[in-house]
């Protein structure tokens, strides 16, 4: 049957000799179906259930599973989580699990939904090989358009670290957990498409096409290293964005200090005389003036004391060097 149809429940497209199964959000319920339906694992299903697990990849004598993550995004907005993909692919069905927020491959499958015949043998040909293609290259190609607006981030974000004006710390930090986040995604990513392209597409891809998919396999891992050295860069250029809006806040914050310690040396001399004025002694000046000089000896070792504390003040800053030119 050559058209999209429900098999026990499970949502279904039928091209050729090939079987396409799309799941989103799993329940114990429809993995049941599934693995009624299919030489599944227990444990694998498990697995699906779980939405925590580490990518990894399971080889069994007719099936291999794949489990990727992929940035779960808003459309045309990306965001700082991933979700999980689950792959089982046999000789002549894909079933393919998802969360539900993979929007890439949900957009594939509504595709391939149409009803158009060269539209579905286009995205999914005669083998699980040809779809498994299909369906990693779109979701590389979001993961490149997510990376053009973190690198447009990116240079937003460069003219705002020098506007003095600007705050920019939360958003700095923003993206360097979006660059982050994505990298844990693609360094496994990367590692995982290696190994199915030498060991797995030779196994799931007809002869005559066996040669081509290697070489579209091959395409992928390109732009995976693309984007893996897209984001090294990116990492290393938010770092320094980083560095230097710590060094300018800290300039500032310098400036600001400079500033009111400046203001506060000048209030000295006034508050100074002002605590003299009002001490219980005579001075020049003042309504109870002396004399004598003897009437003037509270005022002599007061002041005495302050010179002295403040020559050893200067004589001890000289020595640690802040006087120096």
């Amino acid at each position: 049957m050559d058209f999209p149809n429900y098999v026990n429940g499970l949502e279904t497209i039928n091209n050729q000799k090939l079987s396409w199964v799309y799941l989103e959000r799993p329940t114990r319920e429809k993995m049941d179906i599934v693995s009624k339906n299919f030489p599944i694992h227990e444990l694998n299903i498990e697995d699906c259930l779980s939405k925590n697990q580490l990518p990894k990849i399971d080889r069994y004598d007719d099936h291999i599973f794949v489990i990727l993550q992929f940035p779960a995004s808003l459309r045309g907005r990306a965001a700082p989580n991933f979700t999980q993909l689950s792959m089982f692919i046999g000789k002549d069905y894909l079933i393919s699990i998802t969360q539900g927020d993979l929007y890439p491959l949900n957009d594939l499958f509504r595709t391939c939904n149409s009803g158009d015949q060269k539209i579905r043998n286009n995205f999914m040909g005669g083998s699980p090989g040809y779809l498994l293609h299909s369906i990693l290259d779109a979701l590389v190609d979001n993961l490149l358009h997510i990376l053009m607006k973190i690198i447009g981030n990116l240079d937003d974000i460069e003219d705002e670290v020098f506007d003095d004006k600007v705050a920019n710390a939360k958003e700095i930090s923003i993206l360097r957990r979006e660059i982050t986040t994505l990298r844990r995604i693609v360094l496994p990513l990367k590692r995982i498409m290696l190994e199915i392209t030498s060991r797995d597409v030779k196994r799931f891809s007809s002869s005559a096409a066996e040669e081509d998919l290697i070489d579209y396999f091959d395409d992928i891992n390109d732009h995976i290293s693309k984007v893996l050295e897209a984001l090294d860069e990116s990492k290393e250029t938010i770092e320094i964005y980083k560095d230097t809006d710590n060094m300018l806040n800290s300039e500032k914050t310098n400036k600001i200090l400079s500033f009111l310690t400046i203001l506060f040396t000048l209030s000295i001399p006034i508050t100074v005389a002002g605590t003299f004025y009002g001490m219980n002694i005579v001075i020049p000046g003042s309504v109870n003036e002396g004399g004598t000089i003897i009437d003037y000896f509270p005022l002599i070792l007061t002041a005495s004391l302050s010179s002295l504390a403040a020559g050893v003040m200067v004589l001890y800053f000289r020595k640690l060097g802040w006087f120096n030119s």
